[in-house]
């Protein structure tokens, strides 16, 4: 028995339930739930109706049910595999049981004449409607077995932690919490009177336990008063974890970059065209902040080929003609080299030292820039991952410029921030993405940051036809391409994987790079994946570039930053396998020049509703942001964000598409709290989020 306690729920460990030792705490440690409260706060994911019998009788298929009888007979089946079958009747029909996996002690206490009790789904078998490996009870003839009083929640678990035992524990924390009471409620009291929310207490008891009478299909949309209670105050520890941490890094110091501007002007005067009027908007936010004495933290976001990293460049510049370094990072070698080869072209000229590094330089080559970076001869440093290796050491090092942020792991990005402190100072951050992030999305996932919009693509740019052609119109598709090439244009033709694979019936690289060579033997073709070297990389693109090549197979490598003019038809193959935003990226390697451009989305039949709904929205625009919008409502935030492999943003009942109505609300009442009761910032934060703070300096 468990020795007493007066603590308050939210200080009571684990241990302090009845049943929990060490192996049973471990499994729950992986499924994030290290305290008593963390188990309050771990919600169910559905529910089971376990209230009312169903007579075996009205059976349906796909019904969950409980029903009860008595064992008519059982027997052991030999089949392809074997089972064991026990016949249940009630009166009003007969079912059978089914379980693959069987014990003998289970085979013999399943016996003739047996009273029962069982839940499970009923499924069409053999003999007609049937449970395979119900949960049951055997029942004593003596008393009868009450029906559950409420529906029955389905909790996420992990290996070896049944749902019964989850259970059963948390019928313990709702015990304690009844005799004690004690859950402090932190929302303010004005919050809960004009939103109408019920207590805190009472939403988490509903939840866990709710009435037989509730609406169900409000718990499936997280439309219940109850849900909609805890989503907000999620939400709003999220938000204030954000703005909490925004203001922690605005008390720290930052080198003040004055803009002199001087080598921006020869840049731009070098240039063959002007910026655009978004470009010289975002160049200005950023110019400002880089002069205050106060890290930057900007988000920048623009459509494929919109022109951001020209503004990284004029704001690395500015970094430069202060005596400092910049670093500019890109999440994949070929994006990394492609970056290199542009910012050379810029700043060469003006006398600038470029350096690269990726995990592919090697030896002397490797030393000699390591070197130069820490000596300060190498001004503005490209590359990849490889910048974050603890041997990367910056003389000053005053901005960090990060493109496609949200492909870094947190702790990645931290680790390059801290490579630039020096003397209590910090470098300024300035975040890149080609992928639109909608309106509510920022709202909540980067509240520390300012962010800024170049909405506008340079002009001449032409919108780019996108069309769905089916795989058996293959040799069209091969027709368009020739004709294309003989008129001096040039094109991409980009498949999904780079070997032959028959489980993902892709045409891979190489094999559709020989079929090409042969079914167009007077066009000049190369290949590109991303197992090249990066020399041999870099020269194929140089050649395309030039003209040299016409046709260019590829991988998905080509995804973001390689622009060719000249390059105006696109065939994507296995478009269905792609998200829209990479879809979108990819489209935006065409269409970079003044002639008409095409996309042709060569995909397989048949086509899944969702792959169907995907493609028919790439035909339909060319808007980034609408395309994001559209891509959030189908995939969701974690992949748009890429936080799967972050952890940034793992929300335990909130989610950012169902719940984006309510952002507005949460900011402006986040707002009110920080200024009226900035007491209560901290329990919230605390209740929520209780590993989050790392997250907010990246």
């Amino acid at each position: 028995m468990q020795p007493p306690t007066d603590k308050p729920i939210e200080q009571l460990p684990l241990t302090n339930l009845r049943g929990v030792g060490p192996a049973l705490l471990e499994k729950l440690n992986a499924l994030g739930i290290n305290t008593v409260l963390d188990l309050l706060f771990h919600l169910p994911l559905r529910y089971q109706d376990r209230t009312r019998l169903t007579p075996i009788g009205g059976l349906r298929h796909g019904a969950d049910v409980v029903i009860e009888g008595v064992i008519a007979g059982s027997a052991v089946m030999f089949g392809k595999r074997r089972s064991l079958l026990v016949k249940v009747q009630d009166g009003t029909g007969l079912t059978n049981l089914r379980f693959f996996h069987f014990s003998s002690a289970q085979k013999s206490a399943l016996t003739t004449g047996a009273r029962i009790r069982c839940f499970g789904e009923a499924r069409w078998g053999k003999g007609g409607l049937e449970l395979n490996h119900p949960e049951y009870q055997i029942l004593q003839q003596s008393e009868p077995l009450p029906l559950s009083a409420h529906l029955t929640p389905v909790y996420p678990a992990t290996e070896g932690l049944q749902q019964t035992r989850l259970r059963k524990l948390l019928e313990q924390v709702l015990e304690k919490l009844q005799t004690t009471g004690a859950l402090p409620d932190y929302l303010p009291a004005a919050l809960t009177r004009q939103e109408r929310f019920i207590p805190l207490l009472a939403a988490l008891r509903l939840l866990h336990q709710p009435p037989p009478d509730i609406s169900l299909q409000d718990l499936e949309h997280g439309q219940h008063p109850a849900q909609v209670r805890l989503v907000f105050e999620e939400l709003l520890a999220n938000y204030l974890s954000l703005r909490r941490l925004r203001d922690e890094a605005q008390s720290q110091a930052a080198p003040a970059l004055k803009n002199i501007g001087a080598l921006q002007k020869r840049l731009l005067a070098s240039l063959p065209f002007a910026l655009t009027a978004a470009q010289l908007r975002v160049n200005r936010e950023i110019a400002r902040d880089l002069a205050k004495p106060l890290p930057m933290l900007r988000l920048v976001q623009g459509d494929v080929g919109s022109g951001k990293t020209l503004v990284a460049v004029l704001a690395a510049l500015q970094a430069v003609e202060n005596g400092f370094q910049a670093a500019l990072m890109a999440p994949t070698e070929i994006l990394a080299e492609q970056h290199f080869l542009n910012l050379d072209q810029w700043l060469a000229p003006l006398g600038v030292e470029l350096g690269f590094l990726s995990g592919k330089i090697k030896g002397k080559k490797r030393q000699q820039v390591l070197q130069d970076l820490a000596s300060g001869h190498i001004q503005v440093m490209v590359g990849t991952h490889a910048l974050f290796q603890e041997e990367v050491q910056f003389h000053k090092l005053a901005l960090v410029v990060v493109d496609e942020q949200h492909r870094f792991g947190v702790h990645q990005r931290l680790s390059l921030r801290e490579k630039g402190k020096q003397d209590g100072s910090w470098p300024h951050q300035l975040i890149m993405t080609a992928t639109p992030i909608p309106r509510t999305l920022t709202m909540s996932a980067y509240a520390d940051l300012d962010c800024s919009i170049i909405d506008e693509l340079p002009p001449g740019r032409t919108p780019v036809n996108t069309v769905l052609i089916s795989a058996q119109r293959r040799g069209e598709v091969v027709e368009r391409i020739s004709t294309a090439c003989n008129q001096g244009r040039q094109a991409y033709w980009v498949c999904t994987l780079i070997e032959e694979s028959e489980t993902l019936q892709c045409q891979a690289a190489e094999a559709t790079f020989a079929d090409l060579q042969q079914a167009l033997p007077e066009v000049r073709i190369g290949l590109i994946h991303g197992r090249m070297k990066p020399k041999d990389k870099a020269d194929l693109m140089a050649a395309f570039k030039a003209g040299a090549l016409q046709l260019l197979v590829a991988t998905t490598v080509i995804e973001v930053g390689v622009d060719v003019p000249n390059a105006s038809v696109m065939v994507i193959e296995n478009p269905e396998r792609l998200g829209l935003s990479q879809l979108h990226q990819l489209r935006g390697r065409v269409g970079r020049g003044s002639q008409e451009s095409h996309c042709l989305l060569l995909y397989q039949n048949p086509l899944s509703e969702a792959g169907k709904l995907r493609l028919g929205i790439m035909r339909e625009s060319n808007d980034g942001f609408f395309i994001a919008e559209k891509d959030l409502e189908i995939r969701g935030p974690g992949e748009i964000l890429g936080t799967r492999q972050t952890g940034l943003m793992m929300f335990r009942i909130a989610d950012l598409t169902r719940d984006s109505y309510l952002q507005p609300k949460v900011k402006l009442w986040a707002e009110k709290i920080r200024a009226q009761q900035p007491e209560l910032v901290e329990p919230l934060i605390k209740r929520w989020l209780a590993n989050a703070e790392q997250y907010g300096n990246v």
